[in-house]
């Protein structure tokens, strides 16, 4: 079961005291996530039947929810993979009353709702699953790749683990040539690290209050 004590609120937006960081934006965290993590990897325009999305840090699902409206709402045909990793998983119940404060998702939200607490599910143009634990852990034996990836672990200051030099490394191993990634943050060793790995990095405008946000593309070299 996890830790309710390590959730508090700020109306309502959830907010991790493990991490005293908010799960995201105060202002509006379904537009963020449309900024930083949709736009930022060029989304909906490169959906195409089979896309993959991978994940650092699931949260309140948010991502998910607002990966899926964006899906739906562009008319791709077939399904879309989005595959997720998570050391602290919220309770169904915490997720529901976040997706609350976003009524225009709301007949989204009430679809996946029964299905919160599941490691693994299969909707109408969307297959889903969550590796729960130490992602330093579980992305090294993940077998898959990704198309795009939204780096969304809380802030590294206060969660450096999930921003070290070896799981962006990982994350850059785990990218389809091609592909892309997009966080909200745009801290120096983060940057570097995913070059570093190989990706070409790029520092853009942020969202909201943030000055700034990072972009990434893994090079095709085939082309």
């Amino acid at each position: 079961m996890p830790d309710q004590s390590a959730l508090d609120w700020r109306g309502e937006t959830p907010v991790s005291t493990r991490f005293e960081d908010p799960y995201y934006s105060l202002e509006n965290g379904l537009a963020e996530t449309a900024y930083v993590f949709l736009s930022g990897n060029r989304l909906p325009e490169r959906f195409r039947d089979g896309f993959r999305i991978a994940e650092l840090g699931f949260g309140t699902g948010l991502n998910l929810l607002a990966a899926l409206h964006a899906w739906r709402q562009s008319g791709t045909p077939g399904t879309l993979h989005f595959t997720s990793f998570e050391a602290f998983p919220l309770s169904p119940q915490d997720m529901t009353r976040a997706h609350a404060a976003f009524p225009e998702i709301a007949d989204l939200a009430a679809e996946l709702a029964p299905h919160w607490g599941k490691h693994a599910f299969t909707l109408p143009g969307l297959r889903f699953a969550l590796f729960e634990g130490d992602a330093r852990d579980t992305l090294p034996s993940w077998p898959g790749q990704a198309d795009a990836w939204f780096l969304d672990g809380f802030s590294p200051a206060r969660n450096p683990e999930l921003w070290s030099p070896e799981l962006m490394g990982e994350v850059a191993r785990h990218t389809a040539p091609g592909g892309t990634a997009a966080s909200y943050t745009a801290a120096g060793h983060v940057r570097r690290a995913l070059q570093a790995a190989g990706l070409e990095v790029t520092r853009a405008k942020g969202y909201g209050r943030k000055r700034h946000m990072t972009t990434a593309c893994k090079p095709d070299l085939s082309t």
